[in-house]
């Protein structure tokens, strides 16, 4: 997987969860690629399906030229995968949003794309609970102090007694690891150094440095697969005069059966502590299933708004208009019915996808804060989104990465291709932030500052949660985060950060996955 961010909204009728299956049931991956001409290797018939169907199904598929004129078989690479992804970034940069004269998929100035991408079938696992890493992700905050961000419960970090805050002072005995990336000019000796360890390696050691002052030494620590728990904390704070804040970390939009159990707990306490403000941080939190993300809003929605709408899907006026011909080619597995589909034959129309709200559990909260962060993205940004209009919704922190599309999975030979297909509104008409949601701004409503990776997730002393219960109290987002106040002037420390997010998260999985059965048409 070669982008840096993946940032996913992804449409999956059933499917994401099931296995991918041909027509009857047989259990093998579709292998179907589509091309005006079978002479040349596979690999050209490949590059060739990634255009055909990005002409016929791309939400932006107008702006795209012929066949003859992009050339798909013109893309080169090292290797099959970087081939397939400098189309696929090619493509993506061909539409221009005409709010900022940029791509709608513009990312840098390397022409990466924003949303788009090719995988060879890590997504899904990792969409289903599982993962195979060290279980911890690194972030920059400050040039000279690289921090644990957060660590997975059950993961060998957590095992080898790894925590959120704790500083990395050493890394394979070498302690040369300050950040020297492009964004101070550096030669990125160190910063190169930091990512094999961590992203290329099997194993790693470390020496850490505690709140305390003591150290931890961690000694060939080997990745591991694990079961994911995306709630990576949940507790209360009182606020006195009546205010409960219940405080929820969630960092991953898993599978509805891997997410919801936990959710369930935390939202079960809350309700037994009387909460009256609640929490969600989604600082880190990619997204993941949309089914999962319409649990979490029906969670937090008032009892009184069920069965009013919660969103509105549109795709290309080629699907809504049921002109999809290369659609049938990509068949699914419903293992509820034992029954298989193929994408044509799916309901595309507004009035299709229409989702409403059906409130679950009892916790009765009016106003909940979301902190986020430039890691925050798609399907945290869509349960964000979708409560706008129902209740009182603060924003702290920075500014999130702003994906307001998404997609399905097409399966061409061994790759999954991923490419915006859709986009929504909420009941009040609101999406399309390509930009992402400001904090502290007219439109989003709280305070802007930046993450404190030097405290614990509901240490009540960590910056951005510290402005929650600091308004929840006084009113006001008057106090300032500990960041804030050790950064003064350091532009070259935040953005060092900045960019060290994005490149420690270049394998990480962000967007939005639809897994739930769509309507079939009339007459299918």
């Amino acid at each position: 997987m070669k982008k840096i961010i993946y940032s996913l909204l992804i449409l999956s009728a059933v499917l994401m969860a099931a296995c991918k299956k041909s027509p009857k049931n047989t259990g093998t991956v579709n292998t179907t690629t589509i091309s005006p001409n079978d002479a040349g290797s596979t690999l050209d018939r490949i590059k060739d399906s990634v255009f055909l169907y990005a002409q016929e199904d791309y939400l932006w598929y107008n702006a795209l030229p012929t066949y003859a004129a992009f050339k798909p078989r013109s893309y080169t690479g090292a290797d099959d995968i970087t081939a397939l992804t400098n189309e696929l970034n090619a493509i993506s940069q061909i539409a221009i949003n005409p709010a900022t004269g940029q791509p709608y998929e513009y990312y840098d100035t390397q022409g990466d794309a924003k949303y788009s991408f090719i995988d060879n079938g890590q997504v899904s696992a990792e969409l289903n609970g599982t993962r195979g890493d060290f279980g911890f992700a690194p972030l920059y905050n400050l040039i000279n102090d690289l921090r644990i961000k957060y660590v997975y419960p059950g993961s060998p970090a957590d095992l080898a007694g790894i925590k959120r805050g704790y500083q990395i002072t050493s890394i394979n005995g070498n302690t040369s690891i300050s950040y020297d990336g492009p964004q101070v000019n550096g030669n990125s000796t160190n910063l190169n150094f930091v990512i094999n360890a961590y992203s290329n390696s099997n194993t790693i050691s470390m020496t850490l440095l505690k709140p305390d002052g003591t150290t931890l030494t961690v000694t060939n620590m080997a990745v591991a697969n694990y079961t994911v728990n995306p709630v990576l904390k949940y507790t209360t704070f009182d606020e006195g005069n009546g205010h409960i804040v219940g405080y929820i970390v969630f960092n991953s939009f898993t599978s509805e059966a891997n997410a919801g159990p936990q959710l369930d707990a935390a939202f079960t306490y809350f309700t037994n502590k009387g909460v009256t403000d609640l929490a969600v941080d989604l600082r880190y939190n990619g997204g993941g299933y949309v089914s999962t993300a319409e649990y979490l809003d029906n969670l937090i929605v008032p009892a009184a708004k069920s069965g009013t709408l919660m969103y509105n899907t549109y795709y290309n006026t080629t699907l809504q208009n049921n002109k999809e011909a290369l659609l049938k080619n990509q068949w699914r597995h419903d293992p509820t019915t034992g029954q298989d589909y193929n994408y044509a034959q799916f309901d595309y129309s507004v009035a299709g996808n229409a989702v409403t709200f059906s409130k679950q559990g009892t916790l009765a909260v009016n106003r909940v804060f979301f902190i986020v962060t430039g890691s925050t993205a798609s399907a945290s940004e869509l349960t964000i989104n979708n409560l706008r209009p129902e209740l009182n919704v603060q924003f702290v922190g920075e500014t999130s990465y702003g994906k307001p599309v998404g997609f399905f999975d097409i399966d061409i030979n061994v790759y999954q291709m991923y490419t915006p297909e859709f986009y929504t509104q909420n009941s009040a008409g609101q999406g399309g932030y390509y930009s992402g949601f400001t904090p502290g701004t007219s439109t989003y409503p709280g305070v802007g500052d930046y993450d404190d990776v030097t405290k614990d997730f509901g240490d009540p002393g960590e910056g951005l949660l510290a402005h929650v219960l600091n308004y929840v109290k006084t009113g006001t987002y008057a106090v300032k985060s500990p960041v804030t106040q050790r950064l003064p002037g350091q532009s070259l420390a935040l953005r060092a950060s900045h960019e060290s997010a994005r490149v420690f998260e270049r394998n990480k999985f962000n967007g939005m996955v639809m897994n739930k059965v769509l309507k079939l048409k009339k007459g299918r």
